[in-house]
């Protein structure tokens, strides 16, 4: 029974691993979306922190990624910042591909 057991708590703890790399990546690609987004919309110094934070903020109102899209987009639509949602999304991809090799990296 103990290799059952050895093996269980392997797969556990891969899965916390994963989880973890998982947030990890979405939270960063947070950052460089908002960050990305706050130049798109004019933002500078503090104001970009702040928006950074707002959309961070709004990627814990629902599972998965619609809700920081729905952010972004809302807030682009209101300033005029014509984006398709095709490329907000392909942005979106992009950064959380660079946010994993980032994480990948760092150890």
């Amino acid at each position: 029974m103990s290799a059952f057991e050895d093996r269980k708590k392997g797969y556990e703890a891969k899965f916390a691993r994963d989880a973890e790399l998982k947030f990890k990546a979405e939270s960063r690609r947070n950052k460089m979306l908002g960050e990305w987004a706050a130049a798109q919309l004019g933002k500078s110094g503090d104001d970009v922190a702040a928006y950074v934070k707002d959309v961070r903020r709004a990627d814990f109102e629902e599972a998965g990624d619609d809700d920081v899209f729905r952010k972004v987009r809302s807030d682009f639509d209101a300033a005029g910042v014509s984006i398709s949602d095709d490329d907000l999304r392909a942005k979106m991809d992009q950064f959380l591909a660079d946010a994993v090799t980032a994480i990948e990296n760092d150890g």
